[in-house]
């Protein structure tokens, strides 16, 4: 049975786990669900491989974790990217190893800690179904999770599987590149987008709230993109 809550306060009350809530749209998620009263437990990519990839760390957390009322799974990759002809993929692997893997034994090593009527929010990216040279091999691992979505919320229920899908974001995903490089980025994508800038963890983490929150929606791949996959010509 559902946890008593308000409308004002749908999560108050409830454990939610963020995994990957230490920066960025994790870190956010998890203080848009603490200001609504819920109980947060994160978890961070500092102890990397171990909270992510490591089944048995991974048992050993949802086993102590009592029951879990949400779960969202906000663990970003970094690999896999580039003009396909000379795609490394050993690299791509690596993408896979870095983000779609991780969700799939997070999602699995979870399901006895969750509450049967809860939620799962996956966290993809709108490049699953964008046509952006370059992006093909991290198409092909958000793609992949969100494949997984529908079957999911199906075999699954009555928990709720969903997924949100970013476009592009002002995260610490983008650190790597010098700061210039990076504002140029993002004005070029402001200038194509129809909200006319790129987008904020605060905003994805509305995003990653709303489905926790609304007990009638599962199974959808929610993009919050700022419309990037709308045509801005005129």
């Amino acid at each position: 049975m559902s946890t008593p809550h308000t409308l004002a306060h749908p999560l108050a009350g409830q454990r939610v786990v963020v995994m990957g809530g230490s920066s960025g749209i994790g870190e956010a998620t998890a203080a848009f669900c603490a200001a609504d009263g819920a109980e947060v437990i994160i978890t961070g990519r500092g102890q990397d491989r171990l909270d992510a990839s490591d089944r048995a760390a991974l048992d050993a957390f949802f086993a102590g974790s009592g029951t879990v009322d949400h779960l969202i799974v906000a663990l970003s990759g970094g690999k896999g990217a580039g003009p396909f002809a000379e795609l490394d993929l050993a690299d791509l692997a690596a993408g896979f190893d870095g983000k779609f893997w991780p969700q799939v034994q997070v999602l699995q090593a979870a399901l006895p800690a969750l509450r049967r009527d809860g939620s799962v929010t996956l966290v993809t990216a709108a490049s699953a179904r964008a046509a952006i040279p370059g992006t093909a091999g991290l198409a092909a691992i958000n793609g992949a999770l969100e494949a997984l979505i529908p079957p999911l919320a199906v075999e699954l229920a009555p928990l709720r599987i969903n997924a949100v899908a970013p476009g592009i974001v002002d995260t610490p995903w983008w650190d790597d590149k010098p700061a210039e490089q990076r504002q140029a980025i993002f004005e070029d994508i402001a200038a194509a987008t129809p909200v006319g800038r790129v987008g904020h963890p605060e905003d994805i983490a509305r995003a990653l709230h709303m489905l926790a929150a609304n007990g009638f929606v599962t199974g959808i791949v929610l993009e919050a993109s700022g419309g990037a996959s709308l045509s801005t010509k005129r």
